[in-house]
């Protein structure tokens, strides 16, 4: 708390917000979003152990390691969420995002049903989870095929897996669904303002309080 019994602007604890979807649904553009438009929100940058595709970079988009290397990291407990998906391994490197949680900063993570929660069970009081739900499943496979990213096995894995990743949507604080990106985008931003205010996470709040209660008893 600032002196003269002021709370300062942000003082309080950071917070992991987790976007999960099927793919296609959304998530990964809604994340670049939220990134380029919030403030104080950084995007958790994974490990993977799948090669790089077109355009990627090294520690921006993922950081891309070896098999032993993530299974090192595993057995050092160095990674707050780990998990196979399409036959590759993803996992959250654990420093940086407690780092920036107890800066104040918030952390975004573009994860599957699994990682939350492994997230959850380490963290629940740190994790704000929203899962985003396509339309259709007509218009999830359009997206999938307007990537131009997989081939068509691949996007039918992707389908057929989908089914599976939607049953887990009611494990979520929130459900979005993006019929529209800029109305899933408001919605999205709507939760994190939110959750940015409670008061568990206000960290000067309770000493700002009894200054106040002080100030009012003299």
């Amino acid at each position: 708390m600032a002196a003269g019994g002021t709370l300062r602007d942000g003082e309080r604890r950071g917070l992991m917000f987790v976007l999960s979807s099927p793919s296609g649904a959304g998530k990964s553009t809604l994340a670049r979003m939220l990134i380029e438009k919030m403030h104080d929100l950084r995007m958790s940058v994974s490990v993977t152990t799948r090669a790089k595709r077109p355009g990627e970079v090294d520690g921006e988009h993922y950081y891309f390691i070896d098999k032993p290397k993530f299974d090192a990291m595993v057995k050092g407990n160095e990674l707050l969420e780990h998990a196979p998906v399409f036959d590759y391994y993803y996992g959250t490197p654990r420093k940086p995002v407690e780092d920036a949680l107890s800066s104040g900063q918030d952390v975004l993570f573009d994860i599957d049903w699994q990682g939350t929660q492994q997230l959850r069970e380490k963290a629940r009081a740190d994790v704000v989870s929203v899962f985003i739900l396509p339309p259709s499943a007509a218009d999830l496979e359009k997206r999938l095929h307007t990537r131009a990213q997989d081939s068509d096995e691949v996007i039918r894995g992707r389908m057929s897996r989908a089914s599976h990743e939607l049953s887990h949507w009611a494990e979520y604080d929130y459900v979005v669904t993006n019929r529209d990106l800029d109305e899933a985008y408001s919605q999205v931003v709507t939760i994190l303002k939110a959750e940015r205010l409670k008061r568990e996470r206000q960290t000067g709040l309770s000493a700002f309080v009894r200054e106040l209660q002080k100030q009012l008893e003299k």
